[in-house]
């Protein structure tokens, strides 16, 4: 797995969109769900990244800002190579994303309140998806990375355990 693979595994948060008919104002966004908020740490040996390598170290930090989440993403590869990846973001429409050439916009939809799923794009044009699930438990976040470009696939299942 190259770079764009490992970087792609960023995506994570999300929230419920929802739609107001015209004329009237939108419904507030919903709540960011407690057990989202923390610090992720990468269970590297649980986690398969296909072709892959992975990064050897990851830790996940989300916080409330408001109504918004603050996603930032600290990564270590093999090669000693670091990363640090910054988003704010809500639902349902497109926010920037800092930190790698990869993608420069996340869009977020909930799933249901432990599901969500993320559409990276670059320039307009989708980069790939991911879809992030908390345990019942709320201690074990994994994120299911899919991407395919020019024939290639990159599948890559990612786990976290809440520190």
């Amino acid at each position: 797995m190259g770079l764009r693979s490992s970087v792609a595994v960023v995506a994570l948060v999300a929230f419920a969109a929802t739609t107001a008919p015209a004329g009237q104002r939108p419904a507030a966004p919903p709540k960011l769900p407690e057990h989202l908020v923390g610090v992720w740490q990468l269970n590297a040996a649980k986690s398969r990244y296909f072709p892959g390598p992975g990064p050897i170290m990851e830790t996940r930090t989300y916080i409330r800002e408001g109504e918004d989440v603050v996603g930032i993403i600290q990564r270590t590869f093999q090669d000693g190579r670091r990363e640090r990846i910054e988003y704010t973001a809500n639902f349902d429409r497109e926010y920037p994303v800092m930190g790698t050439p990869a993608y420069d916009t996340i869009r977020l939809k909930r799933i249901d309140e432990r599901t969500a799923e993320a559409v990276l794009s670059h320039a307009g044009r989708v980069f790939g998806t991911a879809r992030r699930t908390i345990s019942q438990d709320g201690k074990t976040l994994t994120i299911m990375f899919r991407q395919e470009s020019q024939g290639n696939l990159e599948s890559n299942t990612a786990i976290y355990r809440k520190q």
